[in-house]
């Protein structure tokens, strides 16, 4: 499979013109494992809706290089998603193959395999026909975990994938993600719980409305740096509008 990267220029990312993180620059390397932290309203769930592109920077590039365009996997926060859908567990799952298969594609015997084995991998055989609207919050993250395997993405972004779900889903969850990370996939999780980010993530990014610091897990996260991060927030002004960059 192809291998993602992902480059900031100068980013600015915001709604109307109030900035939410200003002025990014680096590199997400192809096979990184990332953390997103940060204090509350830091701008974590905005920059990868950045990445995704379901929102534009008011200045800068956010670029994505592959061998080949490949879309990305995404999973929002658990808020942003319509359980009273009426869905199946397994419509849900099959959803993941929409982009390559296309909306109204068919799902043959190789597809129906495949959809069997994402839900095995989560823990959810026995499953496939209880409505979504009738699962616990751990076993509705196992499904979307499901789905996001049968996208087979480069490129997967999580936007706080471990909130309120308990402590066995959020194992066995993490294990999905250390296998994408030994398949030299790229990985990017916003989260909070700081003792799991430097358990199991070699980088991190820790920003505050801006860049605080960004690299080693151990050295971004340095009592100095959290400070210095919930300072900034604290200051932030939310009628600021967003600045350009003085020329170097």
């Amino acid at each position: 499979m192809s291998t993602a990267s992902v480059r900031f220029d100068g980013v600015t990312l915001g709604y109307g013109r109030r900035p939410a993180v200003h002025h990014l620059d680096g590199t997400i390397p192809a096979g990184s494992l990332m953390a997103i932290v940060g204090p509350n309203g830091a701008g974590k769930s905005t920059l990868l809706k950045g990445i995704v592109g379901t929102l534009s920077p008011l200045e800068g590039q956010i670029s994505r290089e592959t061998e080949r365009l490949e879309p990305i996997a995404y999973l929002p926060q658990a808020a942003e998603i319509d359980r009273s859908f009426p869905l199946s567990v397994y419509d849900l799952v099959a959803m993941g193959l929409w982009s390559r298969s296309g909306l109204f594609g068919g799902i043959g015997r190789k597809d129906r395999g495949r959809i069997e084995e994402a839900l095995a991998a989560v823990g959810l055989i026995g499953f496939e026909r209880r409505p979504i609207s009738t699962l616990s919050g751990g076993q509705m993250q196992r499904a979307l975990f499901a789905r996001l395997l049968l996208q087979d993405a480069s490129l997967i972004l999580l936007d706080e994938p471990f909130t309120a779900i308990d402590a066995k889903t959020t194992a066995d969850l993490l294990d999905l993600i250390r296998r994408w990370h030994a398949e030299e996939r790229t990985v990017v999780a916003v989260l909070h719980d700081l003792d799991m980010v430097r358990r199991v993530f070699p980088e991190t990014l820790l920003i505050a409305r801006e860049p605080v610091a960004w690299g080693q897990t151990g050295e971004v996260l340095s009592p100095e740096n959290l400070l210095a991060a919930r300072r900034m927030v604290e200051a932030y002004d939310p009628h600021a509008t967003a600045c350009q960059r003085s020329a170097a």
